[in-house]
């Protein structure tokens, strides 16, 4: 699914803003609320005025990772800001629809499409949580529970309430969120299973988009890599990220030097040319499943099936050496 051209925007200046926190906003992000109260500032202003102090809670400065508490009063600075993308356009809505796997009254799963942007910014209009919220205007706290890499494809959950948000944060920081991938890497994978243990840390490039790597100076990550079968010049991967870092996968995978293929920003350059040769045009990582308890504890698992363009490369690259793990 490919975005449409940006719309176009309306856009004004805000003002300084004073706004205390009330308990449907408890356990959020600061950068995710700021990402609500300031619609289409870019994600590189948005860190860059966290980061100089510019956003204040209770008169303090904050990072990025700091979680609202009830009563918490966060100033937010002037910006200019935009009342809206305008409406999606017919296809998206029904392209998006068509991928979802779940829903209820609390929660809504998609197969999110690889090149589908999770949310608007950064030059790109719509993303699914814009898509559906015009899909389904009544939904008023529609909200993004994780994130997925706007070439990755796969589970992708929205909370339709807060309460539901809230819990699920409580399930990811608990550790009760299992979250499963398949990568397809380059290189005949020798180390069977592998826990990956290795920190991440977030550099900034010049452009605002941000490049992760193995660093002593980053935060603990750790990812466990199953082989589940060989094609010789490259390797299909089960991948169980245990923590949630920025594109663990992919720099974690490059760090056990197996590069996930046509993965632009950290993969082999001649390998993603031989790829794309077999016809892979994008990064082979698909979220494959995600399993979490309900509010009742019952467990709730959604799969979402690999997409025709990864099958075919895979058919192709079918003739080499194949043997699978059990």
């Amino acid at each position: 699914m490919k975005t449409s051209p940006a719309p176009e925007k309306s856009t004004r200046q805000s003002g300084v803003r004073k706004i205390s926190v009330n308990e449907d906003f408890a356990g959020q992000r600061i950068d995710n609320f700021l990402r609500r109260e300031l619609p289409g500032l870019p994600k590189s202003r948005l860190y860059r005025i966290i980061r100089r102090g510019e956003v204040r809670v209770n008169g303090g400065r904050v990072k990025a990772e700091y979680r609202l508490a009830v009563g918490d009063e966060v100033r937010i600075p002037p910006a200019r800001v935009n009342d809206g993308p305008g409406d999606a356009a017919p296809g998206q809505i029904a392209s998006l629809e068509s991928h979802i796997i779940f829903e209820d009254k609390r929660i809504l799963v998609v197969n999110k499409p690889s090149g589908l942007a999770v949310h608007g910014g950064s030059g790109v209009s719509h993303g699914a949580i814009e898509i559906l919220r015009a899909s389904r205007p009544e939904l008023t706290d529609l909200s993004l529970v994780h994130r997925l890499d706007r070439e990755t494809s796969g589970c992708l959950v929205m909370a339709k309430r807060r309460s539901a948000l809230r819990e699920l944060h409580e399930r990811f920081r608990q550790g009760t969120v299992e979250k499963n991938y398949l990568a397809l890497v380059v290189g005949d994978w020798q180390f069977g299973e592998h826990l990956v243990d290795a920190p991440l840390h977030v550099e900034h490039r010049r452009n605002g988009e941000r490049h992760v790597v193995v660093s002593g100076a980053g935060k603990p990550a750790q990812t466990l890599m199953t082989l589940s079968r060989t094609f010789g010049q490259y390797s299909l991967m089960q991948c169980q990220p245990r923590t949630g870092r920025t594109h663990q996968i992919r720099v974690h995978a490059l760090h056990t030097g197996h590069p996930i293929a046509g993965d632009e920003r950290y993969g082999d350059p001649e390998a993603n040319a031989s790829a794309k040769k077999l016809g892979l045009k994008r990064l082979f990582l698909h979220a494959q499943s995600i399993a979490f308890p309900d509010d009742s504890g019952n467990e709730l698992h959604f799969t979402a099936p690999l997409p025709d363009e990864l099958d075919r490369f895979l058919g192709k690259v079918h003739g080499g050496k194949r043997r699978q793990q059990k």
